[in-house]
């Protein structure tokens, strides 16, 4: 996650008057883009695994006997016996022929839930996923423990990712000057990017290592807690799916805020540390 470090000390002159900041300890360099690479691998391998039974619910168990499926993709025959790609949401049908349920060109039609070039590996192959998705899982896992403890450590989670009553309050003026694809380069964190990040590190990211945690039957044996807090393993797998979904939600939204802020100075603070600053805040505006 891109997150702001400050060190006034660290403030150089460039050419041409640039004025240049360090934004990032290597500490978050370095987890930011182990999460890249993990949560990619983990979404992946994680659409495999659900193929395998592309359906979610809600308690302990789930069967023909049970009435608490809330979610599902499944292939379907329509009145013209012609197979559909339907999901269900709620009680609610959608036609999602050619991406969900069924895909591919009528000569070669695959009737899987999500499509070959969204799963790891791209054919049909649970125990493969599996392996893919627990190796990265505790990768992921041990990443977040590490950013945790050396953030709160050095205060990175105080400062620059948990926010204040000012925060809150900036908040209506920050998100208008978003939809009006104005940015202020000052090295700092604003309210709002704040307020997603706190979201995703400090809630989204638990639930998923949690969640996850809930759906092995050798952690129901060591803490069968988990499965109380979740309201039962199917709950647990339908919160994580749904974390998932807002995971992906989020990245879309961060890709799309590093284009139009300035891929260059966001990318090159992500990989040597360094940004640049606006004019205006050329005169010794640091924090």
């Amino acid at each position: 996650m891109n997150t702001t470090e400050y060190d006034p000390q660290t403030i150089t002159t460039r050419a041409q008057a640039r004025l240049t900041i360090r934004r990032h300890r290597l500490v978050t360099r370095l987890t930011h883009w182990a999460w890249a690479v993990a949560l990619f691998l983990l979404l992946l391998s994680g659409l495999q695994i659900f193929n395998a039974h592309p359906a979610l619910y809600i308690g302990q168990q789930s069967g023909f006997a049970f009435d608490n499926g809330v979610f599902s993709i499944q292939p379907s025959r329509d009145r013209n016996g012609e197979v559909r790609g339907i999901t269900t949401v709620l009680g609610r049908n959608f036609d999602t022929t050619g991406v969900l349920g069924v895909s591919g060109a009528k000569q070669v039609r695959a009737y899987r839930a999500f499509p070959a070039w969204l799963t790891v590996p791209s054919y049909q192959d649970l125990a493969t996923g599996r392996v893919v998705h627990f190796f990265f899982a505790w990768v992921f896992a041990t990443v977040y423990a590490i950013w945790f403890m050396a953030s709160v450590i050095n205060g990175h989670l105080r400062r620059d990712i948990l926010p204040g009553w000012g925060d809150i309050r900036a908040l209506p003026h920050i998100l208008t000057e978003h939809i009006r694809f104005h940015f202020d380069h000052d090295g700092r964190y604003n309210s709002l990017q704040k307020l997603s990040y706190a979201l995703v590190l400090l809630l989204f990211f638990p639930l998923m290592i949690l969640t996850g945690l809930t759906m092995s039957p050798g952690m129901n044996a060591a803490w069968p807690w988990l499965l109380d807090l979740f309201g039962g393993r199917q709950t647990a797998r339908t919160i994580h799916f749904v974390v998932m979904l807002l995971l992906v939600g989020f990245f879309v939204v961060h890709l799309f805020m590093v284009f139009a802020a300035g891929p260059i100075n966001e990318m090159r603070s992500m990989i040597t540390g360094r940004y640049r600053l606006d004019d205006r805040h050329k005169g010794g505006n640091a924090r």
